[in-house]
Formats: C-alpha cells, sequence, structure tokens
C-alpha cells in the first residue's frame, strides 16, 4: 500500500460531480481532530453512496498517516450476523488497517481508547503473494496466505450519540479501525489442512474472568473467514505481499466494561490452539 496509490484513488473517485457527499478538507481536519481526542463527533457522508463513502475513505486515510502510520491491509467489517443486525446492514462493509495500531499479545490498553470503543474477536491473514488475486475459494486463499494471526480489535465506533451508524457512514470513517492486539504468527504451511482449520475452529471471546462472552465456529464469518479476502476483492481491493486482512468480527461487538479488566480470544482448532489476550487499564 502506498501513499501514491491512496492520493489516485481519492482522485479517482473524486472525479466529476457525482460524488457531491465526499468530505471536504476542512470535514477531515475535524475529523481527525476528534479521533485523535478519543471526542464524539459528525458522521461523514451521511447522505451519500458507498462511492462517496470510499472517497472520503481515502482522503481521510491521507490524513490520518501522519498519527497512525500508512495503510498496512484492509479489513472486511460486519461480517457476522449479530454484527450486521446490529447495524442494520445485509453484507460486510469495507475498510482500513493502519500500520501504527497493531499492539503486541498481551498489551495494555486503557479502557477508553476511543469516543465509542469495542472490542471483538478477530483473525488476521498476512497476504504471502500477489497471485491471492486470482483465488476463487477459501484454499485457494490460503495458498497465498503466509501466516495467519490471532487477533482482537479495538475499534472506535467514533460517532457522536444520534449521529447515523451506516454502512455507509461506517466505510467513510475506515469501518472504525483504532487498535488492534496481535497474537504470534501461525505459518502456513499446509493450505488444506489450514483451510479446513479454519472452518472447524470455535472462537470463544472472555472476559478477563473468565466469563465466556461468545464462542462461534469459524463458519461464522462469511461461510469461512478467508471468505472476507474474497468479498474484499469483489469491491476492488487488489492485495499486495505482506497486507494484512482482517476478516472480521466472530460473534458480537462488546464495550470495553463487559471485559471486566482485559479480555481473551481462544482458536480452538488451529495449530496449537493459540490465544491473545488484552489487558484493561483505568
Amino acid at each position: 500500500m502506498t501513499r501514491t496509490w491512496i492520493y489516485a484513488l481519492a482522485a479517482s473517485l473524486t472525479a466529476g460531480t457525482a460524488l457531491a457527499d465526499c468530505a471536504t478538507e476542512a470535514e477531515i481536519e475535524a475529523f481527525v481532530a476528534d479521533y485523535l481526542s478519543n471526542t464524539p463527533t459528525q458522521a461523514l457522508t451521511r447522505d451519500g453512496s458507498i462511492e462517496d463513502a470510499l472517497c472520503t475513505q481515502a482522503k481521510l486515510a491521507i490524513a490520518m498517516e501522519p498519527h497512525k502510520g500508512p495503510i498496512a491491509g484492509y479489513k472486511a467489517g460486519l461480517t457476522s450476523k449479530p454484527a450486521q443486525e446490529r447495524f442494520g446492514v445485509s453484507e460486510p462493509v469495507r475498510g482500513v488497517l493502519y500500520r501504527d495500531m497493531m499492539l503486541p499479545d498481551g498489551a495494555e490498553v486503557p479502557a477508553n481508547w476511543g469516543a465509542r470503543p469495542v472490542f471483538e474477536a478477530d483473525l488476521i491473514l498476512v497476504v504471502g503473494d500477489a497471485a491471492i488475486n486470482q483465488a476463487t475459494t477459501p484454499e485457494e486463499v490460503l495458498t497465498h496466505v503466509s501466516a495467519i494471526h490471532s487477533f482482537i480489535e479495538l475499534p472506535d465506533l467514533t460517532l457522536a450519540e444520534g449521529e447515523p451508524i451506516t454502512g455507509v457512514t461506517l466505510t467513510a470513517i475506515g469501518v472504525a479501525p483504532k487498535l488492534g492486539v496481535l497474537g504470534a504468527a501461525i505459518p502456513v504451511e499446509d493450505p488444506a489442512a489450514m483451510a479446513q482449520a479454519l472452518g472447524d475452529m470455535q472462537v470463544t471471546l472472555a472476559a478477563a474472568n473468565g466469563e465466556v462472552l461468545t464462542q462461534v465456529p469459524g463458519k461464522a464469518v462469511l461461510g469461512h473467514p478467508a471468505n472476507s479476502a474474497l468479498w474484499l476483492m469483489s469491491k476492488g481491493i487488489e492485495f499486495k505481499p505482506g497486507d494484512m486482512i482482517s476478516v472480521g468480527s466472530f460473534g458480537p461487538l462488546f464495550p470495553p466494561a463487559k471485559g471486566k479488566g482485559g479480555a481473551t480470544a481462544t482458536y480452538t482448532g488451529l495449530p496449537g490452539d493459540p490465544s491473545v489476550s488484552v489487558v484493561f487499564t483505568d
């Protein structure tokens, strides 16, 4: 992912007059200031189309780079039925991941990491080579994935109470990236076996006291986690080696209070039954 690519996308999306609701520079500047200070803010492109929202997303990524680093990959948001039902959408939404949002396993994070912080069990696929863009099945995707990571994403829904949180307004803000905690890399040595394991695994998200918050199969994400990569490609994303792909939430999103001081996501059925944890501090 490059700054040149982001500028090209923004320029292509703002060409012509059809994209009337692409955010202005002033709106982007105000959003970034609120985002950085964890202040509830106004929705961007609230009356626009998905194309308007993608234009805003591209402009926002440019403005965010000095603060969160360059785009390090993409996320398919709202990939589970509970998440889609919560936000009133019938398909996922496309967002971005920033390089400097990533934290190591066991990281300590202030419980107020955002204006409207939530956490979720997720998973990261790391693109191994550009041939992934020709994949048509989950197993073919895994053939071109170098590693996977357990992942607790810590989004910030950002928008003030009463502001519309829709597929369009979520897309405009990159699907709310803020922080995320990465587990150790698990190399993909047998793509067929890994594809099977990802579909069959059980993902458990537990609070710091051990209370199980949600437990769902890998198939809860679009029938198979690798389908998130296929969905993103169907929406025009072209992956490059090293890109991270956030497959989306396994189950609902939770406010920090539900974690009672932290959270652990466990992936039973993947090699070694890996887990990843985060600590929420006062």
